[in-house]
C-alpha cells in the first residue's frame, strides 16, 4: 500500500515525539532504573524470572526505555506484571493437572523474547526512524507505536485467556472442531478464558492510550487485532503445533504477537481509506 495513504492516518493516530535518541540522560536513566529493578528481582523471594531471563529482561527494559521513554516502558511493565500474576492463579490446581507453565511461571529468555520480540522490533523501528531522520517518520512512527501496543495487547490477551481458561474454564472446546477437549489442550478455548482475554487486551490498549502512544480510536483497533491474533494462535495450536517440533510455544507466541501488530496496522490503514474516501 503506498505510503501516501499513511498521511490520512493522522486523523486517527496521535502524533508522538519520543525523547531524542541521542540524549545520554535517557539511556543513563534506562541503565540505572533497570539495573535497580533487576537487583530487586534477584533478591526477591518470589522469582518471576530465571537468572538468564532476568538478564534478557534487563536488556529489553533498557532498549524499550531508550527507544520509547517511560511511556513504552510502562506498557511492557504492565504486561509483565499482569501476565506473571495471572499465571499464578489456580497454580496448585494446574500443577496437579499437569497443565501449569513450567518453573511455576518463572520466565526464561525464551519467554521474554517470545512475548516481546515483535514489540522490541517496533521500538527499534521508532528509534532508527528518529536517528536516520527519515522523511516518512511522522507517518511511520504512529504505525510502529500502534504495532507496539497491539503486540503486547495481543500477548496479554493470549496469556490471560489461557491461564483463566485452565483455571476456571467449565467447558473447553477445540477451536477447529468445537468438540469438547480437556483444559490445557493446545488450541482449546473456553468462554471464561475468551472473555478474560478480551478484557486483558482492553487494559493494555488503554494503558497505551493513557500514556499517549496511541489515540483513543486505536484502543478498539488493538482489541479487535488481539482477538483476531489469539483466535489464529489457537488454530495454529490445534492444527500445526503438534506436527512440527520447531513450532514451540515461544515461536507461536512470536507469530501471535506479529499477527496482532500487523492486524492492527492493516485495520488502521483500512479505516484511513474509508475516512479519506
Amino acid at each position: 500500500m503506498p505510503f501516501l495513504l499513511l498521511s490520512s492516518l493522522n486523523l486517527l493516530l496521535t502524533p508522538y515525539s519520543p525523547s531524542p535518541p541521542s540524549s545520554l540522560t535517557l539511556w543513563l536513566i534506562a541503565l540505572v532504573l533497570n539495573t535497580a529493578l533487576a537487583a530487586i528481582a534477584w533478591f526477591a523471594p518470589k522469582k518471576l524470572l530465571t537468572p538468564a531471563g532476568l538478564l534478557h529482561a534487563w536488556f529489553l527494559g533498557v532498549l524499550v526505555w531508550g527507544s520509547l521513554g517511560w511511556q513504552g516502558y510502562l506498557v511492557v511493565m504492565v504486561y509483565f506484571l499482569l501476565g506473571s500474576a495471572v499465571t499464578r492463579i489456580g497454580l496448585a490446581q494446574k500443577e496437579a493437572e499437569g497443565i501449569a507453565e513450567k518453573r511455576s511461571g518463572a520466565r526464561g529468555p525464551e519467554n521474554v523474547w517470545g512475548s516481546a520480540l515483535v514489540g522490541a522490533l517496533c521500538a527499534v523501528g521508532v528509534l532508527l526512524t528518529s536517528w536516520l531522520n527519515l522523511s516518512i517518520g511522522t507517518r511511520l512512527v504512529p504505525l510502529l507505536l500502534l504495532g507496539y501496543v497491539a503486540s503486547f495487547s495481543t500477548k496479554l490477551a493470549d496469556t490471560v485467556a489461557s491461564e483463566i481458561g485452565k483455571a476456571y474454564g467449565q467447558r473447553t472446546f477445540l477451536i477447529t472442531t468445537l468438540k469438547p477437549v480437556p483444559r490445557g489442550t493446545e488450541g482449546a478455548v473456553s468462554l471464561e478464558g475468551t472473555v478474560a482475554g478480551v478484557v486483558a487486551s482492553v487494559v493494555i490498549a488503554l494503558v497505551g492510550w493513557a500514556v499517549g502512544l496511541i489515540s483513543l480510536a486505536m484502543v478498539g483497533v488493538c482489541v479487535v487485532a488481539a482477538f483476531i491474533a489469539t483466535s489464529l494462535e489457537s488454530v495454529i495450536g490445534a492444527t500445526l503445533q503438534t506436527r512440527f517440533s520447531w513450532l514451540t510455544n515461544e515461536v507461536v507466541n512470536v507469530l501471535n504477537t506479529f499477527i496482532g501488530a500487523i492486524a492492527a496496522i492493516l485495520i488502521a490503514q483500512g479505516l484511513s481509506l474509508l475516512m479519506s474516501g
